[in-house]
């Protein structure tokens, strides 16, 4: 499962930061397409999105449930979903991922890469950093909303990882400018780590717990009725895995 959960995390974040690099990049393959600013982000945030469903319905999320993601095992873990030690572990899987694609990454780019600073997650400039850790809340909270909504009822669960291409395509046309719409540490860690800029990291930690923790609080509270998976997973629901019997 860990190993599984590395491999993923490392494949989002080769694919997709290539993905962020070839749109953003001096000289990338992708950065003179003529659309405008908004579209560009919106296109960019779809694909990138669409590598996770791919990895969430690969032999490798049907191992470990394809969290890809430290802020979707912790709200599995506030919701009893995932016991504490592979909460834990899945969360040192994801980081050691990044760190893995990270290095892949400034091997594939050079000096491409570094042009845009290997699709690093940042506050924007000239907007208070309470702005950037609130939009990081709202990112996170509505990607693990839409996922329990969805994995909480037998109808929906095989769609689930289809949540987050329309979502973040939406959430990285308008909310990017912000924070970059990371909702995701181990995507936010691998730019980081390779760039070696840790300027402002700590908001793709914060954010990101609070959104995870708020949806799982407010999900609890029956104002749109209760909404809790069966399992810890994203998809191929039924398979065995870290999760806590029912």
């Amino acid at each position: 499962m860990y190993a599984a959960e590395a491999a993923g995390t490392a494949l989002l974040v080769v694919v997709g930061l290539s993905i962020v690099i070839a749109f953003w990049g001096k000289g990338a393959p992708l950065a003179s397409l003529p659309i405008g600013m908004g579209e560009r982000r919106l296109l960019n945030g779809f694909l990138v999105s669409c590598i996770g469903v791919a990895i969430a319905y690969s032999p490798l999320g049907k191992i470990s449930g394809a969290h890809i993601n430290p802020a979707i095992t912790l709200a599995f873990w506030l919701e009893g979903k995932l016991r504490w030690r592979d909460a834990g572990c899945y969360v040192a899987a994801q980081l050691l991922g990044g760190a893995l694609g990270a290095a892949v990454l400034f091997l594939l780019w050079g000096s491409i890469g570094a042009s845009d600073h290997w699709a690093a997650t940042v506050p924007g400039q000239s907007i208070p950093i309470a702005f950037a850790v609130g939009g990081e809340i709202l990112c996170t909270f509505l990607m693990v909303a839409l996922v329990f909504v969805f994995a909480s009822r037998h109808a929906t669960q095989r769609y689930t990882p289809l949540v987050n291409p329309p979502l973040f395509a939406i959430l990285s046309w308008l909310e990017a400018p912000i924070s970059g719409a990371s909702a995701n540490p181990a995507r936010s860690f691998a730019p980081e780590l390779v760039s070696w800029n840790w300027s402002g990291w700590w908001v793709y930690w914060l954010g990101p717990a609070l959104g995870a923790a708020l949806a799982v609080v407010l999900l609890r509270c029956d104002l749109i009725g209760r909404h809790s998976p069966s399992q810890a997973r994203m998809c191929h629901f039924g398979h065995p895995g870290g999760n806590l019997p029912e």
